[in-house]
């Protein structure tokens, strides 16, 4: 036993000491940080709380919060309900999973700064094919979706969308490991498809909706490079998120302790939402 113990630490510690340096010493050298007045090339102070202050009375911080709240909430509930909606839909249809499976790898292989260009031709006011699509439907005076205050955030959450294949691809896979026994035996009792898909066969997918709701709800707090490529956080405040705003107070303002603020916040934004989502979920348990 002893021995075993021994063999488990050693094959342990490499990926501890990685994990140490990647993460937990960034970690705690960005909230020692966040307690400072660190601007540009001068040398950090310790100024208390005064950086949380000034977040929390900061308009653009709170609308990035907000606006950063509501796509969490979108990515981890509409773009899920898609995903796995899709996923029930073809699993009907088991020969076409192959050719499905590559298909909707494609978001995945793609960069996020590539789709965002992509999103920004089909959304293009001139010649995008989103509005010369309407156009034909007779649809006229037709917004430049990116840049009007009306229409930029519900332009830029659907560049968000691709994340539906993955949540399809996860599910899917997951399906395949089902209990064919289980389904036969609702199919005898007399259960309709819809019963055994709302009854049986969801319920035993909990673990792996929730982890999809988990990986789409913390995206939302690294998403930076569509932004840059569509709306900049703008018109105005309107698309501006969190990242972003992190981005601009860092690289713009020079305000480094101010963004390792936003920072420290952040990590405990994305440890409660991933708590309630796992609570919700309860993932990584199963039902009695």
């Amino acid at each position: 036993m002893k021995i075993k113990k021994k063999w488990l630490v050693i094959f342990l510690l490499p990926a501890t000491l990685i994990f140490a340096l990647v993460y937990a010493v960034p970690v705690v050298m960005l909230t020692a940080t966040s307690f400072t007045d660190w601007v540009a090339v001068s040398s950090p102070h310790f100024n208390g709380i005064d950086n949380y202050i000034k977040l929390f009375q900061n308009s653009q911080f709170l609308h990035a919060t907000v606006n950063t709240l509501i796509w969490m909430v979108l990515q981890s509930t509409v773009h899920i309900f898609i995903g796995v909606l899709t996923a029930l839909i073809l699993a009907r249809k088991k020969f076409y999973w192959k050719f499905t499976r590559t298909v909707y790898m494609f978001p995945n292989i793609i960069s996020s700064a590539a789709i965002g260009m992509l999103f920004v031709m089909l959304l293009n006011p001139s010649f995008g094919i989103v509005n010369k699509g309407l156009e034909a439907l007779g649809f006229q005076n037709l917004p430049n979706w990116f840049s009007n205050s009306s229409t930029a955030f519900f332009a830029v959450t659907i560049t968000w969308l691709p994340f539906a294949a993955t949540v399809t691809i996860l599910v899917m896979a997951e399906m395949t490991s089902l209990d064919v026994s289980i389904l036969e035996a609702a199919k005898v009792d007399g259960a309709t498809e819809f019963q055994t898909t709302i009854r049986i066969i969801l319920p035993l997918m909990k673990n792996i909706i929730g982890t999809t709701t988990v990986l789409g709800a913390t995206s939302m707090l690294q998403k930076l490079d569509i932004l840059m490529m569509t709306t900049k956080g703008g018109p105005g405040d309107v698309t501006l998120n969190l990242p972003y705003f992190v981005y601009n107070t860092a690289f713009s303002a020079k305000q480094f302790g101010l963004a390792n603020s936003v920072g420290v916040l952040m990590i405990i934004m994305g440890l409660i939402v991933v708590g309630i989502i796992n609570r919700i979920y309860r993932v990584g348990k199963q039902d009695d």
